[in-house]
């Protein structure tokens, strides 16, 4: 037996990358404590997935399965950087995987682009879902239009939840004041644009068909847009534009049945790329220059045309992507928003940083599905596991990590408090209707995560 016992490694952020590492570490016998920022674990399936979209968040039980684990412990409401700094952790641990995410949103880079009224994705997908962080923030639905910048799918659950009854919503777990202040909205059209033709949008086929089911909201499109170009058409036969083809078909039904039907239209609109956002004080409308495509299938890039288009709105929302922060300790390459690495080793001046490893979107950017994050923790700990052949007797690890937590008034929420908090939400949201209506205080979190019961006591939702 080794005198040092299991490999000691800190997984930094507890989204899908950081449990599947976790997953990963414990399958080979470490010891992994995993540290939240939040008082509340999950990450994206949490905070970033669709409250009508309820199957995707079934892995959270696999989640709690892998926390179950007896090597494995939780330290939520812990933020690297203030309340611990990397170079803490490589002290105390083996290994240390950053696994934290890309919180931030890309900029359009356009004139008009901070107007009251220009929002993005980013923080109204945080928002509705009930994000600490988000909750205070104000969203103006009292305008008939709203344009969206993009077309995937975090751009269609915006449009979706836009394009929602009240009554719908209501059998989710969309937050409360989400929900009172979607009830009230007058949006009655939503644009949602590209800046490529049909053929390249990023949403997936089950995402858009869904926009054909919806009880309030019809699709509209122009025709024009749909005639696709020889390379469009190559695109479309070729095996690799499979999603894509069966995406143009979804959309060949939509233009086929009849306008007028319903209270909402979503148009879908294509070939506009955003040149700028105007209006007096706050938005007015959306600024477009049209684009042809130009190039060889799978390389065709959006050229103007030097024609421009105007559409009139009161709300638009910003779904150009995400991209990583930077944290005090570790490199950041600032134009992929990520942080350097070679197979998950994170490199400095090129040269890999002994001890420390990265993860899911802060490591390869915002991309893919949350299964798709599952082969990046593994090759990520295949890499640390390759580095790390036995533990070091110097590394305490979680032991000393809940010392210096608790000099420093740190109050960390273990896994048994976060299901505490699951609890109170669940029973809250059943007195409600609803699966589950999320705490967004994170002192009414730590009240719970404490013990106190729903109604009693300090317990402060409001």
């Amino acid at each position: 037996m080794n005198p040092s016992g299991p490999l000691k490694v800190a997984v930094v952020g507890s989204g899908p990358s950081g449990f599947y590492a976790a997953e990963a570490l414990l399958a080979a016998g470490a010891e992994v404590d995993l540290i939240e920022r939040l008082p509340t674990p999950f990450g994206l399936v949490r905070f970033g997935v669709a409250p009508d979209h309820p199957k995707l968040k079934q892995v959270c039980q696999n989640f709690t399965e892998i926390a179950s684990h007896e090597r494995f412990a939780f330290f939520g409401n812990v933020t690297l950087g203030s309340d611990v700094a990397v170079d803490e952790l490589r002290e105390l641990y083996d290994a240390v995987v950053v696994a934290s995410g890309a919180s931030a949103d890309r900029k359009l880079g356009v004139p008009g682009e901070d107007l009251a009224g220009s929002w993005s994705a980013t923080e109204f997908v945080a928002w509705y879902n009930g994000h600490p962080d988000f909750r205070d923030r104000t969203f103006d639905l009292s305008g008939d239009a709203a344009v969206i910048l993009g077309q995937g799918n975090v751009a269609i659950d915006v449009c979706r939840l836009l394009s929602k009854s009240a009554d719908e919503l209501r059998q989710t777990d969309i937050s409360a004041h989400a929900l009172e202040a979607l009830a009230e909205s007058h949006i009655r059209d939503i644009h949602l644009v590209g800046r490529r033709g049909p053929a390249q949008a990023k949403w997936t086929a089950k995402e858009l068909r869904e926009l054909g089911l919806l009880t309030e909201a019809e699709v509209a499109l122009e025709p024009a847009d749909l005639v696709l170009g020889a390379a469009c058409e190559a695109e479309l036969s070729d095996p690799r534009g499979q999603s894509a083809a069966q995406s143009f078909k979804i959309l060949k039904t939509f233009q086929a049945r009849a306008a007028g039907q319903k209270r909402k239209t979503i148009h879908l609109r294509f070939n506009l790329n955003p040149a700028a956002i105007e209006g007096q004080g706050r938005v007015e409308s959306v600024i477009f220059e049209r684009c042809s495509l130009t190039g060889e299938p799978f390389a065709q890039v959006a050229t103007p045309t030097g024609e421009t288009a105007a559409i009139a709105a009161a709300a638009v929302f910003r779904s150009v992507g995400y991209r990583g922060v930077m944290t005090e300790g570790l490199p950041f390459d600032a134009r992929s928003g990520a942080i350097p690495h070679d197979r998950g080793r994170v490199l400095e001046t090129g040269a890999p940083v002994p001890g420390v490893y990265v993860a899911g979107w802060i490591k390869r950017g915002p991309s893919g599905v949350i299964g798709v994050n599952r082969a990046c923790s593994l090759e990520t700990i295949e890499s640390l596991l390759a580095d790390i052949v036995r533990p070091s007797p110097g590394k305490v690890g979680r032991r000393a990590l809940a010392s210096l937590l608790e000099k420093r008034k740190t109050h960390a929420v273990d896994f048994n408090g976060w299901k505490r908090i699951d609890a109170a939400e669940r029973q809250i949201g059943s007195e409600n209707g609803k699966p589950r209506e999320k705490l967004t205080s994170i002192a009414d979190m730590l009240v719970v995560a404490n013990g106190a019961r729903v109604g009693h006591g300090p317990f402060l939702l409001q």
